[in-house]
């Protein structure tokens, strides 16, 4: 690291960090005069696909940190990512200008609080969101960062009013917009150049695809059962793609349930894809099922039906302006709105304020305010 000037150093734990981070990087990389930045990954998440081509792929520099946290219990883990990342800021050349955080992983609460506590501002990308669900860990991650950040930059207005109540001072949010969509939009025509559908033979609007991974949905062996039935009633009107979380994978072969998707010769099951992979088939998908947090967003933009297989979302624009809808435990519910999809009669969500492909731009501009 340059020791010239005070770096910002922005952090990531998992692949869904870098994909909120790479658009940031870009934007401070042409900001006039440019941040000096760099990057940190906790190695919350270890991913071998974590490649050099990866971050070429997303158009950002390789890490320059490793702190190589690992996994482990919430515990564990925060205390090794808090540490970790308390001795990587002791021991900068120069004082880092500002710490910039992403998202809701243990290591986004775990890297603020170890700024803070070295006086360090904080930003937190992605503020304000909210299930209301505290057995969620995400949800206790988020209300931590939030009580201890300096800045709150919000992605959609529902953030600015949760903050608010909490007793947040206006003065420390901003809202930005969604840099997850700056992602989307950067990597779509990639993405769609991958053909994955094509391969399997699926024509665009010729499929539903279906991402599960929560706990709430994949540990019990009825209630994964009964989504398994779902989609086997989804198949015998359209085509699945499932690529499998190996969680997920783990949990229908304990519960003997693989072998019965795998006879379906309707549905497709996959391994885990790539982010590229996953958004080209999402961009041409008939409608998609899902429990992800982050898919709820990205189905908003692209403007594909999804159906959220939980009772709550801590990103309500995509359901009271996107083209989401939380189904909870009720299947029967689900199966109505999956006919209403393929029948044409579901609802079309209207574009959401910010999710533009400009907010890194946004989040530049209030940083170069606040830090530069």
């Amino acid at each position: 690291m340059s020791d010239v000037s005070s770096p910002v150093v922005f952090v990531a734990g998992a692949r869904p960090n870098f994909m909120k981070v790479a658009p940031m990087l870009r934007a401070m990389t042409a900001a006039a005069p440019p941040f000096e930045r760099v990057l940190v990954h906790t190695g919350q998440h270890y991913d071998a696909a974590m490649s050099d081509v990866f971050f070429r792929e997303l158009g950002m520099p390789s890490p320059d940190v490793h702190l190589n946290a690992g996994s482990g219990s919430h515990g564990a883990q925060t205390a090794k990512v808090l540490a970790s990342f308390e001795e990587y800021l002791l021991g900068c050349a120069a004082r880092p200008r500002g710490v910039v955080v992403v998202g809701d992983v243990n290591s986004t609460m775990a890297c603020a609080l170890a700024a803070v506590k070295l006086s360090i501002p904080v930003a937190h990308v992605e503020a304000g969101l909210r299930s209301f669900d505290r057995t969620m860990p995400e949800e206790i991650n988020r209300l931590v960062t939030d009580a201890i950040c300096d800045l709150l930059l919000t992605s959609e207005r529902a953030g600015d009013a949760n903050l608010a109540r909490e007793g947040i001072p206006a003065e420390r949010v901003r809202f930005v917009g969604n840099v997850m969509i700056d992602t989307l939009m950067h990597q779509l025509p990639a993405a769609k150049a991958l053909g994955v559908a094509a391969s399997m033979g699926l024509a665009p609007q010729g499929y539903a695809l279906v991402t599960l991974h929560r706990p709430s949905n994949v540990d019990e062996p009825v209630r994964l059962a009964a989504l398994v039935g779902l989609l086997e009633k989804v198949a015998a009107r359209r085509a699945v793609v499932f690529p499998t979380h190996p969680r997920t994978r783990e949990r229908l072969e304990r519960f003997g349930l693989l072998e019965r998707l795998r006879s379906n010769g309707a549905i497709h099951l996959r391994d885990a894809l790539g982010y590229r992979e996953n958004l080209g088939l999402m961009a041409d998908a008939a409608l998609v099922l899902t429990d992800s947090g982050g898919i709820q967003e990205e189905t908003t933009a692209l403007g594909v039906p999804c159906l959220t297989l939980r009772s709550n979302t801590e990103r309500p624009a995509t359901v009271t302006d996107g083209t989401n809808t939380l189904v909870g435990d009720d299947l029967d519910a689900a199966w109505a709105r999956v006919l209403e999809v393929l029948e044409g009669r579901y609802k079309k969500g209207a574009t959401v304020e910010g999710w533009d492909g400009h907010a890194a731009e946004r989040v530049t501009r209030v940083l170069l305010d606040a830090w530069g």
